[in-house]
C-alpha cells in the first residue's frame, strides 16, 4: 500500500495536479481504504505544525518583505555598488555581491529575487546589460540565500530530521561565501569576454563610508543573529523574532521610513506566503506518516545499501535523486517528502547529518535553475521580460560554478564542517 500511494502521488503529480492535492489525495484514500478514523487526518497534520522551529519560517518572510517595502533592500544595493561597481562586470558583479548580504536578511532564494533581484535587473538593464544576461546573474546569485544564514530551507530541513539548526546554519557560511566568489569570478571572465559596462572609477574610501553607513544596520543583523545563536543566547526561532523586532525598529526609528501600510502588506504578504509553505509541511507529514507505516523509508534504506555502503557513494546518489527531484519539486516539498527517506541510511553509513543537509539544500537550490519546474527560472523571466529559452542560454556559464560548488561541499566534507566544530568547542 505505501509503494501504492506513492505511485498514485507521481501519477498526479505528472498529470498537472497541484502539489498539495497530489500528496493529501492519495493520503486521504489510503485512510479511508485502511478503515482508520478521519480523526487521524486532522491530528497529523495539527502535530506537523504545532512545532516551534517552523515559527521562524513566517518571521524571516516577514522580515524580507518589510525590507523591500521599507527601503532597505535599496540601500543594500548602493553600498554593494559603491564596493564593488568597478570590478569587470559592474552591475553583475553587484548583483552577486548584494544577494549575499541580502540573503542574510530575507533567507529564501524567491524573497532575494522579488526584492533585491527586481532592482537590480532593472538597473542592470538600464547600463545596457542584457536582459537575459541580467536574469542569469540574478538567478544564480539567488541560491545563495538558502545556504546563508538565515535559511528557511535548512530551518525546514533541521525541524524533519531533529538535525541541530544552528549547526546547519552556521555550516552553511564558508559555502556561501565560497559560491559568492565562485560566481563573481565567473561574471569577471564573462564580462571581459563580453565587455560589459562597469564604473568608471574607483570609489574614494569617503564614498564607501558614506554608502555603508545607511547599510549597516541591515549588514551587521546576521553577524548579530549568528553570534547569539552560536553563543546560546537564543535559539533560532527567538533570532527570527528578534531579527524581526529588529528590522522594524531600524526602519522606523533609524531610516524613518516605516509606515503602518508597510507592515500590513508586509503581514498580508507574509501570510501568503507562509500558508502556501505551511500547507505542503501538514500535507507532507500526514504522507510521510504513511509511508514511516508501510515501512517504505526501511525499504528504501536496506535496498540503498545493498547498492553500497560507502559514505561517499551514497552521498553521489542522494545527489543524483535531489538534482532529479529538483527539477519537478520545490525545496519544500522535496525536503520534506524525501529526507525522511533518504537521510537514515546515509546517515547509517556514516554521512555527517550536518554535511547531508548542506548538501540537500543546495542541491535542491540549484533544481530552481532547472527546467521544467523552475520557480526561479519563471519569476526571473517575468521580471526581466525574456523567454525560458534566452535565460538558460545565458545561465549556462554560472551552473559551472554552483556544480563546482556542489562537489566541494560532497568531496570536501571538512569545508562544511570545519566552522561548526570549531563553534562547538
Amino acid at each position: 500500500m505505501g509503494f501504492l500511494v506513492v505511485a498514485t502521488f507521481l501519477a498526479l503529480f505528472m498529470l498537472g495536479f497541484p502539489v498539495v492535492y497530489a500528496i493529501l489525495l492519495p493520503s486521504i484514500a489510503y485512510i479511508l481504504i485502511e478503515g482508520l478514523p478521519l480523526g487521524l487526518l486532522a491530528q497529523r497534520i495539527t502535530y506537523a505544525l504545532d512545532s516551534f522551529p517552523l515559527v521562524a519560517v513566517p518571521l524571516f518572510i516577514f522580515v524580507g518583505n518589510l525590507m523591500n517595502l521599507s527601503g532597505i533592500t535599496d540601500r543594500i544595493f548602493r553600498f554593494a555598488y559603491t564596493l564593488v561597481g568597478r570590478v569587470p562586470g559592474g552591475l553583475a558583479q553587484v548583483n552577486v555581491f548584494g544577494s549575499l548580504v541580502f540573503s542574510g536578511m530575507s533567507g529564501a532564494a524567491l524573497a532575494d529575487i522579488g526584492g533585491l533581484g527586481r532592482i537590480e535587473i532593472d538597473a542592470m538593464k538600464k547600463r545596457g546589460f542584457d536582459p537575459s544576461f541580467a536574469g542569469a546573474v540574478t538567478a544564480a546569485s539567488a541560491t545563495l540565500g538558502p545556504i546563508f544564514p538565515p535559511s528557511i530551507p535548512l530551518i525546514v530541513y533541521g525541524s524533519v530530521t531533529s538535525v541541530s539548526i544552528v549547526q546547519l546554519l552556521v555550516a552553511g557560511i564558508m559555502p556561501a561565501i565560497a559560491c559568492t566568489i565562485l560566481l563573481m569570478l565567473t561574471v569577471l571572465i564573462v564580462a571581459i569576454r563580453h565587455g560589459h559596462p562597469r564604473a568608471e572609477r574607483r570609489p574614494t574610501f569617503g564614498e564607501v563610508v558614506a554608502a555603508l553607513l545607511p547599510a549597516l544596520p541591515a549588514i551587521v543583523a546576521p553577524v548579530l543573529m549568528v553570534a547569539g545563536m552560536t553563543a546560546g543566547a537564543f535559539t533560532p526561532t527567538e533570532a527570527a523574532a528578534i531579527t524581526a523586532v529588529y528590522v522594524i525598529f531600524i526602519s522606523g526609528a533609524f531610516y524613518r521610513e516605516l509606515t503602518l501600510a508597510h507592515l500590513w502588506n508586509s503581514a498580508v504578504l507574509t501570510a501568503r506566503s507562509s500558508s502556501a509553505i505551511l500547507i505542503i509541511v501538514a500535507s507532507a507529514a500526514l504522507f510521510g506518516w504513511i509511508l514511516a507505516v508501510e515501512q517504505v523509508p526501511q525499504v528504501f534504506a536496506a535496498t540503498l545499501l545493498d547498492w553500497s555502503k560507502d559514505p561517499l557513494m551514497l552521498l553521489i546518489i542522494a545527489n543524483l535523486i535531489f538534482f532529479i527531484a529538483g527539477m519537478f519539486l520545490d525545496s519544500t516539498t522535496a525536503t520534506l517528502l524525501l529526507v525522511p527517506i533518504i537521510a537514515p541510511p546515509l546517515v547509517l553509513a556514516g554521512v555527517d547529518p550536518v554535511q547531508l543537509g548542506i548538501v540537500t539544500i543546495f542541491n535542491l537550490m540549484i533544481g530552481l535553475l532547472t527546467p521544467p519546474m523552475g520557480l526561479s527560472l519563471f519569476l526571473v523571466s517575468d521580471i526581466a521580460k525574456v523567454s525560458i529559452k534566452q535565460l538558460l542560454k545565458a545561465l549556462l556559464p554560472f551552473y559551472i560554478p554552483l556544480l563546482t560548488t556542489l562537489a566541494i561541499l560532497t568531496f570536501a566534507k571538512d569545508f562544511t564542517l570545519w566552522l561548526p566544530r570549531m563553534i562547538a568547542q
